[in-house]
Protein backbone atom coordinates (compact mmCIF):
# COMPACT_ATOMS: atom_id res chain seq x y z
CA UNK A 1 0.00 0.00 0.00
CA UNK A 2 1.34 3.33 -1.12
CA UNK A 3 1.77 5.80 1.75
CA UNK A 4 0.57 9.01 2.09
CA UNK A 5 3.29 10.69 4.53
CA UNK A 6 7.05 10.13 3.81
CA UNK A 7 10.18 11.00 5.19
CA UNK A 8 11.18 14.42 4.40
CA UNK A 9 7.59 15.85 4.10
CA UNK A 10 6.03 19.03 6.58
CA UNK A 11 3.28 17.93 8.29
CA UNK A 12 1.47 19.88 11.03
CA UNK A 13 0.13 18.29 13.91
CA UNK A 14 -3.82 18.64 13.90
CA UNK A 15 -4.64 16.32 16.85
CA UNK A 16 -2.52 15.61 19.98
CA UNK A 17 -1.70 16.79 23.58
CA UNK A 18 -3.14 20.80 24.02
CA UNK A 19 -0.43 22.94 24.10
CA UNK A 20 2.77 20.17 23.83
CA UNK A 21 2.19 19.32 20.07
CA UNK A 22 -0.83 20.53 18.98
CA UNK A 23 -0.52 23.36 15.82
CA UNK A 24 3.29 22.09 15.92
CA UNK A 25 4.83 22.21 12.38
CA UNK A 26 7.83 19.40 11.19
CA UNK A 27 9.80 17.78 9.21
CA UNK A 28 8.97 13.86 9.00
CA UNK A 29 12.26 12.22 10.41
CA UNK A 30 10.95 8.62 9.95
CA UNK A 31 8.17 6.37 9.23
CA UNK A 32 6.74 3.08 10.84
CA UNK A 33 4.35 2.11 7.75
CA UNK A 34 3.83 -1.63 10.09
CA UNK A 35 1.97 0.51 12.90
CA UNK A 36 1.06 3.87 10.96
CA UNK A 37 3.21 6.10 13.09
CA UNK A 38 5.70 8.78 12.30
CA UNK A 39 8.53 10.93 13.87
CA UNK A 40 8.25 14.51 13.33
CA UNK A 41 11.43 16.83 14.00
CA UNK A 42 10.84 18.37 17.77
CA UNK A 43 7.13 17.31 17.82
CA UNK A 44 6.16 14.52 20.83
CA UNK A 45 9.28 15.27 22.77
CA UNK A 46 10.10 12.60 25.75
CA UNK A 47 12.78 12.09 28.38
CA UNK A 48 13.89 8.85 28.68
CA UNK A 49 16.67 7.32 30.57
CA UNK A 50 19.36 5.42 29.00
CA UNK A 51 21.76 3.64 30.56
CA UNK A 52 25.94 3.47 29.19
CA UNK A 53 26.62 0.61 26.79
CA UNK A 54 29.86 1.92 25.21
CA UNK A 55 31.63 5.19 25.75
CA UNK A 56 30.47 6.88 22.99
CA UNK A 57 26.89 6.77 23.47
CA UNK A 58 25.39 9.32 25.08
CA UNK A 59 23.79 8.04 28.51
CA UNK A 60 22.11 9.77 31.56
CA UNK A 61 18.31 10.81 30.87
CA UNK A 62 18.04 11.77 27.01
CA UNK A 63 15.37 14.03 25.01
CA UNK A 64 13.83 12.03 22.08
CA UNK A 65 11.02 12.52 19.80
CA UNK A 66 8.11 9.61 20.19
CA UNK A 67 6.47 8.72 17.42
CA UNK A 68 2.77 9.76 17.03
CA UNK A 69 -0.25 8.48 14.82
CA UNK A 70 0.14 9.29 10.85
CA UNK A 71 -3.91 10.42 11.30
CA UNK A 72 -2.88 12.87 13.61
CA UNK A 73 -0.94 14.91 11.43
CA UNK A 74 -1.98 16.57 7.67
CA UNK A 75 0.33 17.22 5.15
CA UNK A 76 1.36 20.77 3.83
CA UNK A 77 1.26 21.41 0.22
CA UNK A 78 4.23 22.29 -0.72
CA UNK A 79 2.14 24.31 -3.91
CA UNK A 80 -0.18 25.98 -2.22
CA UNK A 81 1.43 25.58 1.14
CA UNK A 82 -1.50 24.71 3.16
CA UNK A 83 -2.36 21.23 5.55
CA UNK A 84 -4.56 19.46 3.14
CA UNK A 85 -5.27 15.61 2.73
CA UNK A 86 -3.96 13.92 0.21
CA UNK A 87 -4.90 11.69 -2.85
CA UNK A 88 -3.68 8.71 -5.43
CA UNK A 89 -4.15 9.40 -9.22
CA UNK A 90 -2.65 7.63 -12.09
CA UNK A 91 -0.73 10.50 -14.43
CA UNK A 92 -0.81 9.54 -18.22
CA UNK A 93 2.43 7.46 -18.21
CA UNK A 94 1.30 5.04 -16.09
CA UNK A 95 2.49 6.12 -12.73
CA UNK A 96 1.32 6.63 -9.10
CA UNK A 97 1.46 9.62 -7.80
CA UNK A 98 0.15 11.57 -4.40
CA UNK A 99 -1.84 14.68 -5.41
CA UNK A 100 -2.68 17.93 -3.08
CA UNK A 101 -6.68 17.53 -2.54
CA UNK A 102 -7.50 21.35 -2.14
CA UNK A 103 -5.17 22.70 -4.88
CA UNK A 104 -5.11 19.37 -7.12
CA UNK A 105 -0.79 19.89 -7.47
CA UNK A 106 1.14 16.88 -8.03
CA UNK A 107 3.16 16.47 -4.66
CA UNK A 108 6.42 14.75 -5.19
Amino acid sequence: MAAKIKKGDTVLVVKGDHNRTRGKIGKVIKVFPETNRIIVEDVNKVKKHQRRTSPEQPHGIIEMEAPIHVSNVRLICPNCGNPTRVGFKFLEDGRKVRYCKKCGEVIE
